[in-house]
């Protein structure tokens, strides 16, 4: 954040609601204004909005979406007065028209807030590192306290920070409020005419049920059906406005040359957030996740992507995932910037298990033409519990309570 402050006369501080942004943005900021606990404060925005950004600098401007004509004032007063670290607007909804993905080139610097990973909250001993990992390093750790059980507390409570230390079932009462919430206030926000509760407490549960899979928008809206089903188009606006909210957060495809003839799938793998959204939706508690297997082996590979995406923003990187049409797949693959990446399979059990997912990463690792991006820096297997070991084939096993940034 200070970085970011250091960079640019605006920052914005965008991510789902209970993530921290407030906290974090009162952190660095001299002064304040709340627009979402002061009514007042939303109606002198719009009267007077330059008086709403008098004060110290930096200021906070909080949930900054509920007055989104503040965005020109300040960009225009940034204009005028040369110099860093101005503004730091957040926001858990991008506003109705976007204002801030225009004229914010020189101005505006973007920091997501997630929820915690695992290493965050103190679940991961954080032993091994992606940015170590993506240099080639060495991915041995010794066994974590952790036991697949806690993993699966830890799925089903969140990485909410107000649920640290929570019984898991007040965690999964107030995931459960938060859907709630999306639904019957946060997408009506959007200012879209589009405010049907019911359908979107449906298409969440839809995208609950198909968690870490590629779905398609067809399939959504047949499994979304009630009294008709939606059209494709009316499916996308849905998932647009999750996604406005940051609820939703699919994981885009690997764009890569092949060796062979097989065509790349395109279609993003669907995910929440956090997963706890998720398993809470459909009310699957640890108890009715141990006898789904299935499912539970979804869930968790969703969790491995969140703390993915909060490792790899650490070390400038990103997360993607790769199938082609001959059925090769890798459940994750981490690029940095500079190109180097690394090719993650999801494991849930061990035994044959691994020695299955070795295989099938091997063989989807082969197919990609590594003349034009280099070869993986590591084939990673990741799982729920165990030692961080190097196969004796050149793949990696960790557990997740073992990764860190």
């Amino acid at each position: 954040m200070a970085t970011a402050l250091a960079a640019a006369p605006i920052v914005v501080v965008e991510g789902a609601r209970g993530t921290g942004k407030s906290w974090t943005g009162l952190r660095h900021a001299r002064s304040q204004v709340r627009l979402d606990s002061d009514p007042g404060a939303v109606e002198a925005a719009e009267l007077r909005p330059a008086r709403v950004l008098e004060g110290a600098k930096p200021r906070l401007v909080d949930e900054w979406q509920l007055a989104p004509g503040l965005w020109n004032v300040a960009r225009h007063a940034v204009d005028a007065e040369p110099g860093r670290g101005f503004f730091v607007f957040t926001g858990s909804a991008h506003p109705p028209d976007d204002r801030t993905r225009h004229s914010g080139a020189g101005r505006v610097t973007r920091v997501r807030i997630r929820p915690m990973s695992l290493a965050e909250s103190g679940e991961s001993t954080a032993a091994v590192s992606l940015g170590s990992l993506l240099d080639g390093g060495d991915c041995s750790a010794g066994s974590p306290d952790a036991t697949l059980d806690d993993v699966v507390q830890a799925l089903c409570r969140g990485g909410w920070p107000r649920h640290l230390g929570m019984p898991v079932p007040t965690a999964q009462s107030l995931c459960r409020a938060y859907v709630q919430e999306v639904a019957r206030a946060d997408i009506p926000r959007l200012g879209r005419t589009m405010h049907r509760p019911e359908a979107v407490l449906r298409m969440l549960a839809s995208l609950s049920r198909n968690i870490a899979t590629a779905a398609a928008v067809t399939t959504l809206a047949e499994d979304v059906a009630g009294d008709h089903t939606p059209s494709r188009a009316a499916v996308a606006r849905y998932l647009e406005a999750l996604r406005r909210v940051f609820v939703v957060e699919d994981l885009p495809p690997w764009a890569v040359h092949l060796r062979s003839r097989a065509r790349l799938r395109r279609s993003p793998k669907r995910h929440f957030v956090d997963p706890s959204l998720a398993v809470a939706t459909l009310r699957a508690g640890p108890e009715r996740l141990w006898q789904d297997t299935g499912y539970l082996g979804q869930a968790f590979e969703s969790l491995v992507v969140r703390d993915l995406r909060v490792y790899a923003e650490a070390n400038d990187a990103s997360v993607y995932h790769y199938q082609d049409s001959n059925g090769h797949e890798v459940d994750a693959v981490v690029e940095h910037g500079d190109g180097r990446w690394l090719a993650v399979e999801v494991k849930l059990g061990s035994g044959a298990r691994l020695d299955d997912a070795a295989r099938s990463l091997t063989n989807a690792c082969e197919q990609i033409d590594t003349s034009r991006v280099g070869g993986p820096a590591k084939k990673l297997v990741i799982t729920s519990e165990g030692y961080g070991y190097e196969r004796p084939d050149s793949v990696s096993v960790l557990p997740i309570t073992a990764l860190g940034p």
